[in-house]
């Protein structure tokens, strides 16, 4: 085996094991702690990703694509403009965030942890997309194991040894220390790669150009993630942390189904249809389209199938009665999941095209649908409103996503025949 496909096998494996322990983690998690403790780090979680949008802006869709074409003793002070943009964000957010414990929807006893998760998360999730847009992919993949993969291992083996650290600041603690690990590990390569440019002045007319265009994509993400930070707080009002922790657990579950897509299928597919596109070769396009669908459509059912086959078994192995008694959530929960990833087939179909409109604007309209639907479910059927929410939602962006592939992209591209 040649060391470039050594690299990506091991590359591959690092992603594998990163998704297999946030997976593991959720089960254990259900295991060890009390339903309400782990409602309230679903909580927590949601928000902090959330959180990360209006610290970074999206700008890393400008910032990626100006490094690119940038020589090495220009990128100082492209980074040193980020960072400006980012230190501008801390003041004007980090204290418009305190009102989320002001306001009582987390208490204040996790506030210091969710200020120091939030700045470690992002200062990762911008190391980590640098690493990858200067093609340090390998490193990228171990940096993003100890913040996501390690320290769900170290926390979860820990529980199960000692009893008396089974609660939510050891996991929170454990998060921090592998979130800072990552941190010094990443910016300890770029002191390596000898990156000029930094005495450059702060360029605040290219900030500016940036923005113009990383918000478009900025207002599309919030929306779409609103909706899965929305649902969570919706779902506390409607039954309490209890049920949040049941929903966690069982979107923990169904969420690998987009896990799996993301790694197997979409990672290697979309590449693809943009090069077919930009080549201008309809053929390949439409035959990457379509086997873009069939593996996620085939993917799909078989999770669908063993996911519903193995939820009592896991359920019971839980040993707490409340999951089982909230069983009925999983199935709406399911047919979320499958909606969303049966959209992201005409999402890369259309990213490809550079047709983000109709991205943008589905996004959008998936927020309001969410709102609009769960208020009239939670009328009649409170307990799965949320999940019936997130159905009607999803179904919205699958219809306006595939209306538009079919509307705007030319024939030859979506026709065998042609």
């Amino acid at each position: 085996m040649g060391t470039s496909n050594r690299v990506r096998a091991l590359n591959v494996a690092l992603h594998g094991a990163t998704l297999a322990s946030r997976f593991l983690l959720i089960f254990f998690l259900a295991r060890f702690l009390e339903p309400a403790q782990l409602g309230l780090y679903g909580l927590l979680t949601a928000t902090i990703g959330y959180s990360l949008y209006l610290l970074g802006f999206d700008f890393y869709t400008f910032t990626t694509r100006e490094v690119l074409k940038r020589e090495r003793s220009e990128w100082g002070g492209l980074l040193k403009d980020q960072g400006a943009l980012s230190l501008l964000l801390y003041a004007v957010f980090i204290p418009l965030l305190t009102l989320i414990f002001f306001k009582g929807l987390l208490p204040w006893s996790l506030a210091g942890w969710f200020f120091v998760l939030l700045v470690l998360e992002h200062l990762n999730q911008e190391l980590g997309r640098l690493l990858i847009a200067i093609s340090e992919q390998l490193l990228a993949s171990v940096i993003l194991f100890i913040r996501q993969g390690t320290w769900a291992i170290a926390v979860t083996a820990l529980m199960a040894i000692e009893p008396t650290t089974r609660s939510l600041d050891y996991v929170l603690g454990a998060w921090m220390v592998a979130g800072l690990v990552a941190v010094l590990a990443g910016a300890y390569r770029l002191t390596q790669l000898r990156i000029a440019g930094w005495h450059k002045k702060i360029d605040w007319r290219w900030i500016v150009a940036g923005l113009k265009v990383s918000i478009p994509f900025l207002i599309a993400t919030l929306a779409l993630r609103g909706v899965f930070t929305l649902d969570r707080y919706w779902l506390q009002s409607l039954g309490g942390l209890e049920v949040v922790g049941a929903y966690v657990l069982f979107m923990g579950i169904a969420g690998t189904l987009m896990a799996f897509l993301d790694a197997g299928v979409f990672a290697f597919s979309y590449p693809g249809l943009i090069s077919a596109y930009q080549k201008n070769q309809p053929a390949a396009f439409y035959k990457g389209v379509r086997t873009l669908l069939i593996h996620t459509v085939m993917l799909s059912v078989a999770f669908s199938v063993v996911s519903l086959l193995l939820l009592s078994p896991l359920l019971s192995w839980l040993g707490n009665p409340l999951y089982s008694a909230k069983q009925y959530l999983y199935p709406w929960v399911l047919i979320a999941m499958v909606l969303y990833a049966l959209g992201m087939v005409p999402h890369f179909a259309l990213y490809a095209q550079r047709l983000d409109r109709p991205i943008i604007h589905s996004h959008l309209a998936s927020l309001f649908v969410f709102v609009i639907a769960t208020g009239l479910f939670s009328q009649r059927w409170p307990m799965v409103a949320v999940p019936l929410g997130l159905c009607a939602a999803f179904t919205i962006i699958l219809i306006w996503k595939a209306w538009a592939f079919f509307r705007f992209t030319p024939l030859q591209y979506r026709s065998a025949q042609a």
